[in-house]
């Protein structure tokens, strides 16, 4: 007992230690709120100490029992002592007896210790709470001296344009750093203008907003656009919006709820640092229930943006719509951690909404090492487009990276415009310890190929030092001469806006020796606005409303579609255990198809072509194309599938599931 009694206390003291002090320790992974000890804190607090003191009245308790049986036990030694007995049997009570008393002793020393490591942790708790809140407090303290400091700034800047003799335009006085508009009176949209940089190595700038009356001004030494806002934005005002007209087919509005499974992440990833994720075995418990065929569907959420840009008689402004749209496929990924499943080779995914989202949309997977999957769109509204996407992802111990790589064709059959560009770098942190979060970073390059219009867009990385709003995106919208036309600015998970550039001219060089170009726009119009999630969606794997139709059960798809995955539609209904066996079933079933092709090629070739030729998998409705553009080979759709469907004849399919 006086063992057990030790690991009790250790235990406790253990678990005090990595338990309760880490809830004191700063997360780095910047998505915590910046303030003081909030109640939710103290009220954890207060659960801790509670619980503790709850397990030592318990340990109270079984004191009191074995006191009570202890001196049972000892009266009833007492009284087989007075009997008379033999020697040997009198001198066995009396060990016995001595050790029932220092029993006793030894659980009363155990109960005191108990009372004193609770009252040792209720202070220094108390300590560090304090330590806490007094240097969140101080950190507020400085956040505000810094913020008025910058609006002294900025007032002392004002008196100083508006004094006499002084230059009044203000793109002639701007210096790195200084928000100035041309207002000269103290206004909210001084505090509110905004500055950014956007590509370091490309274009640096700064943006003023200016008044509609201001456009036919011209700034000193520099440049002016073309002012026609009001008359040649008619698409872009309406950009946001989204038509919504009653669904002819009713979709589905929830999945069953997330069951609380919980599982040692580091026991599974501490021996794949390094490696390929593809390649590490992972249990259904950090999947969500959608392949990754349907993830790539996903980006056309707001497709509309697509069907508004079909209109713009401006190629720079239906620029600015194809870049919204280029980033609005992030935005579902913001509180999506886990992964989706990888599909199997020869897997499909068809999104056949042409009544209610006008397009028609087929996604298949063409390579399993390295994951690659090819998609085609076709809409009725004039536009199509295509992608083959390679998915590369990392491991490194703290984070996760996963890189796109390939790229994103776009056409107007009506234009000719085809836009071109690739995918940012997701990377996902805090993999072992503390809150798992996502952020989007790297520079986004779209190139319209028949105008050679571009827009250099920049994925701002997350910092718990910067002053930016977190996930910001910049980017400027160029002609092909290079001159300025629109200067985009948002957030990759709520919305982006574009501004009219009217004027630009370069700013004297920064303390850095950078020199930047100071843009004076229009007012911002936006673009893009995501949609609120659904009611329960953190239960929902925080699956947005077009996510929450992708797996539901359709008639008439192909037998290797996503939605008859067995394993996926387990894990979407609850039953996870069942869906990890049925995973190890269908992997293990693709493991032996490749052995098969292996041994196919191998009575026809030598060793090593059949190593190379046993991965090369023939797709069923694409094909390998050189693509003019990038000078990449790329599967392209090859046609076929429609036609199939509409016959319902499926027997080319391979059976994969």
């Amino acid at each position: 007992m006086k063992g057990r009694g030790c690991w009790e206390s250790a235990s406790v003291r253990s678990f005090c230690s990595s338990g309760c002090l880490n809830k004191f320790k700063k997360d780095d992974s910047g998505d915590e709120d910046d303030e003081t000890a909030s109640p939710a804190d103290k009220s954890e607090l207060h659960s801790t100490i509670k619980s503790l003191s709850l397990k030592l009245d318990d340990l109270s308790t079984c004191n009191d029992l074995i006191a009570k049986h202890g001196a049972a036990l000892q009266r009833s030694l007492s009284e087989l002592d007075s009997l008379k007995i033999p020697y040997e049997s009198s001198e066995k009570l009396k060990a016995v007896n001595e050790r029932a008393t220092l029993f006793r002793i030894t659980s009363n020393a155990m109960i005191n210790a108990c009372k004193d490591f609770l009252e040792l942790a209720e202070t220094h708790s108390r300590k560090w709470q304090r330590a806490l809140q007094y240097e969140q407090e101080q950190r507020i303290h400085l956040e505000e001296t810094i913020e008025q400091l910058a609006k002294q700034h900025n007032s002392l800047e004002r008196a100083f344009r508006s004094a006499p003799g002084r230059a009044t335009n203000p793109t002639k006085s701007f210096s790195k750093g200084s928000l100035l508009t041309p207002k000269g009176e103290d206004s909210e949209e001084d505090e509110d203008t905004e500055y950014f940089d956007a590509m370091e190595d490309s274009t640096s700038f700064i943006t003023v907003i200016t008044e509609a009356k201001e456009d036919s001004r011209k700034a000193e030494g520099g440049t002016t656009g073309s002012v026609d806002w009001t008359s040649s934005d008619n698409v872009l005002d309406g950009a946001s919006l989204v038509p919504k007209g009653p669904p002819k087919v009713k979709r589905r509005v929830r999945i069953p709820d997330k069951p609380n499974y919980s599982l040692n992440l580091w026991s599974i990833m501490k021996n794949c640092i390094g490696r390929e994720l593809s390649k590490i075995p992972m249990p259904v418990n950090f999947n969500e229930p959608l392949s990754m065929l349907q993830r790539l569907t996903e980006d056309l959420e707001y497709h509309h943006l697509l069907d508004k840009a079909v209109h713009c008689t401006s190629s720079v402004e239906q620029m600015c719509l194809v870049a919204a749209f280029s980033v609005s496929s992030y935005s579902t990924t913001v509180h999506r951690i886990a992964k989706p499943f990888n599909p199997m080779l020869g897997e499909t995914f068809e999104l056949d909404r042409l009544d209610d989202m006008g397009l028609r949309s087929l996604c298949e997977q063409v390579s399993h090492h390295p994951p690659s999957a090819a998609h085609y769109v076709f809409s009725k509204h004039g536009w199509s487009l295509w992608q083959e996407i390679t998915i590369s992802s990392k491991f490194r111990g703290k984070y996760l990276s996963i890189m796109p790589l390939g790229a994103i064709h776009l056409e107007f059959q009506a234009s000719g415009n085809h836009y071109v560009w690739r995918k940012s770098t997701s990377t996902v942190h805090n993999i072992i310890v503390g809150k798992l979060w996502i952020d989007q970073t790297g520079d986004i390059e779209i190139v319209n190929h028949k105008t050679k219009d571009r827009c250099q867009l920049k994925f701002l990385p997350y910092s718990y030092f910067s002053k930016e709003v977190a996930r910001k995106v910049t980017g400027v919208v160029s002609d092909s001469q290079g001159k300025a036309h629109y200067v985009l600015s948002g957030s990759w998970d709520e919305q982006m806006e574009c501004a009219k550039i009217v004027q630009s001219s370069p700013s004297s060089p920064g303390s850095d020796g950078k020199q930047k170009t100071v843009y004076q726009t229009l007012p911002s119009k936006l673009l893009w606005k995501k949609y609120p999630l659904p009611e329960n969606a953190e239960n929902m794997y925080y699956f947005s409303e077009l996510a929450l139709t992708l797996n539901e059960h359709e008639e008439g798809v192909a037998p290797t579609d996503s939605r008859l995955r067995p394993d996926q539609r387990l894990m979407e209904k609850g039953h996870w255990d069942e869906a990890n066996t049925e995973k190890q079933r269908l992997e293990e079933k693709q493991r032996v198809s490749r052995r098969r092709r292996l041994e196919a090629c191998s009575r026809g070739c030598g060793t090593e072509e059949a190593e190379k030729e046993a991965d090369v998998y023939v797709p069923l409705w694409f094909e390998k194309r050189l693509d003019p553009l990038t000078g990449e080979t790329a599967c392209m759709y090859k046609g076929g599938y429609w036609e199939a469907k509409e016959r319902q004849d499926w027997h080319m399919c391979p059976n994969i599931f």
